[in-house]
């Protein structure tokens, strides 16, 4: 080896007071920049000297063991310069790669391709893996996971190699996230993320897991962060002996979840089985969007039979059959996949205003309603017209069928819509409807979205049957929730306005809303004009013996209210604020909201 020297040696100083620990290198030794010399010690902390560049070890001052103070000579060395190849190193391998390489070990198992079993059996449900649905949820490399390392409280009936591996994350995959980014880039879109993993314990939820949970609804509440939830598998888990405890009823993670409403939307996402704790968590969040092969309920067919209530298999407890007409789930969809697109979907009502927008021709709204004031129409048809393209997220389709509930964009800008739908019950308020129309202005109200009310109803159910329903206290509580809420509310009538039913519709009064219009073909009476003029003319009526000309004599007062209660009519006595053309509405919309921002 040709070395070529340089004139000059090179004294190394101790930086500290120190104890000399290691000296690694000995008089004669050739080194290299950069390695290690002398380890010395402070305050239980090893720290290294290293060579400045290279050269030849000519002279030591210290022993292993020796005391040195700060700026003392170490050592020195003469300067050199390798021609032709340099020494070889006599450093030890860097520092924390052992560590390093432990970590990796140790979370291996949070990377679906070291679990292939288990990815497998989610593909043969037509299932997705827990951190597959939040990879297809966030956007790219912006999921930063919370409590990954944490396992089963299983430690002293099992292994922890085999909790390592059998129970990552204690079966929760939890962390904060950006969702839809791209479309608002200017807008804080970070969203707290947490999915079951059924692969895991079968979902069910553990001490460990439960700690996490809370840990995480915690910085959700502290940021306000808008939660997407895949709840998916059982509820308590009986198996967790590490911790002593009774039933565990004292626990927060059920109150916490459901605060997290309170401040920002929260998303249930439920595909296959979802019981007890998990459906609590789920039937908790605003939201619910399931698959069609989920199973939802407060307790499992293992529960069920336990109560002496029978066995069932599990997909004949709450199956989406049910599920979706009774109004538990808010969206039904085919699959995981499409239910993190419909999450994004309503998410993103709640990021900002749409930059870009469309709309189709609303001259097609001018003659939409039929003549006969007595045909029905397809009021989703009109909503969609009325809204900005590809902007109507329904919610609850199959409950409630007489009043239409969602979430819309006018001109960009986000709003709740409700809707008679004269197709089912001639859109009267019935109890369903009421519950359902209560639910959703709060939802509204909750989350700062200005609700638009379509009228077109004969008012609220009656009779016996209606009245077993509960109709009195449901329909009665769409005024109560109408007084709590302080979200704008705007009101378009756009055919029947009939008694109290038409007041619930807009917030109580028809001199509630922001702005009270009505289309030429709205219509208005204290009641139905038929069941009026019935009521109040009655002697009239029964004086006429004649039935044909009882009949002439009733459509011709019938024609007379419906006269008296036209649009213009009820504009002319300021009952409401105008009657606009149909193609006019959007217009109106975007004047309210530009004056309410």
């Amino acid at each position: 080896m040709e070395l070529i020297i340089l004139a000059g040696s090179k004294y190394i100083l101790s930086p500290m007071t120190a104890l000399i620990s290691k000296v690694q290198v000995a008089i004669g030794d050739h080194v290299i920049k950069g390695q290690e010399l002398v380890i010395l010690e402070a305050m239980k902390m090893e720290n290294a000297v290293v060579a400045e560049s290279d050269g030849q070890i000519n002279k030591i001052f210290f022993s292993e063991g020796d005391t040195v103070k700060a700026e003392e000579k170490l050592l020195s060395y003469t300067l050199t310069t390798n021609a032709k190849a340099k020494p070889e190193s006599t450093t030890t391998k860097l520092e924390g790669t052992s560590a390093l390489e432990e970590l990796r070990e140790r979370k291996k198992y949070l990377d679906d391709s070291n679990r292939p079993s288990a990815v497998e059996k989610r593909r043969k449900k037509d299932q997705n893996t827990a951190r597959e649905n939040v990879d297809k949820l966030v956007d790219i490399d912006s999921f930063k996971e919370y409590g990954g390392l944490i396992v089963a409280a299983q430690s002293t009936r099992r292994s922890m190699e085999d909790l390592i591996e059998n129970t990552p994350g204690d079966g929760l995959v939890a962390g904060i996230g950006s969702v839809n980014q791209h479309l608002f880039p200017d807008q804080n879109t970070q969203c707290l993320i947490m999915a079951y993993d059924f692969t895991v314990l079968a979902g069910t939820q553990g001490t460990m897991n439960h700690m996490k949970m809370d840990r995480m609804i915690e910085l959700g509440l502290k940021n306000k962060l808008p939660t997407i939830l895949f709840a998916e598998g059982g509820g308590g888990r009986p198996g967790d002996v590490d911790v002593a405890t009774v039933a565990g009823l004292y626990i927060n993670t059920f109150i916490a979840y459901a605060q997290l409403s309170l401040y920002a939307p929260t998303i249930a996402i439920v595909s296959g089985y979802c019981f007890a704790g998990n459906a609590a968590l789920a039937g908790s969040s605003d939201i619910i969007i399931g698959t069609e092969n989920l199973s939802i309920g407060m307790g499992g067919p293992a529960m069920v039979e336990g109560g002496g209530l029978g066995k069932f298999h599990p997909k004949e407890i709450g199956p989406a059959s049910a599920q979706i007409k009774n109004g538990v789930i808010d969206i039904l969809v085919k699959d995981e996949n499409e239910a993190i697109d419909k999450a994004k979907k309503y998410l993103s009502y709640y990021q900002g205003r749409s930059k870009k927008w469309e709309y189709t021709n609303q001259n097609k709204l001018q003659n939409f309603i039929p003549q006969n004031r007595k045909r029905t129409y397809d009021i989703k048809a009109l909503i969609s017209m009325l809204a900005d393209k590809d902007e109507v997220l329904e919610l609850k389709p199959s409950y409630g069928k007489g009043l239409i509930t969602a979430i819309i964009r006018i001109e960009g800008h986000a709003i709740g819509l409700m809707a008679n739908n004269s197709s089912f019950e001639a859109g009267a308020i019935t109890s369903e409807n009421a519950i359902k129309a209560c639910d959703f202005m709060e939802l509204c109200d909750k989350n700062k979205l200005p609700i638009l009310s379509l009228v077109d109803t004969p008012g609220i159910m009656v009779g016996p049957e209606a009245e077993r329903s509960g109709t009195v206290k449901h329909a009665s509580k769409m005024f109560r929730t109408s007084a709590k809420i302080s979200v704008p509310i705007m009101g378009v009538v756009v055919r029947r306005a009939y008694g109290l039913g038409a007041m619930a519709m807009v917030g109580g009064g028809m001199h509630v809303p922001e702005f009270m219009v009505s289309w030429p073909t709205g219509e208005f009476g204290a009641m139905g004009l038929e069941g009026a003029v019935k009521l109040g003319y009655r002697k009239e009526l029964e004086a006429v013996t004649d039935e044909v000309k009882r009949k002439e004599l009733f459509d011709k007062m019938v024609q007379d209210a419906y006269d008296r209660g036209k649009a213009t009519s009820a504009a002319t006595m300021l009952e409401i604020d105008d009657v606009i053309e149909p193609n006019e509405t959007r217009s109106w919309i975007s004047s309210c909201l530009k004056t309410i921002n």
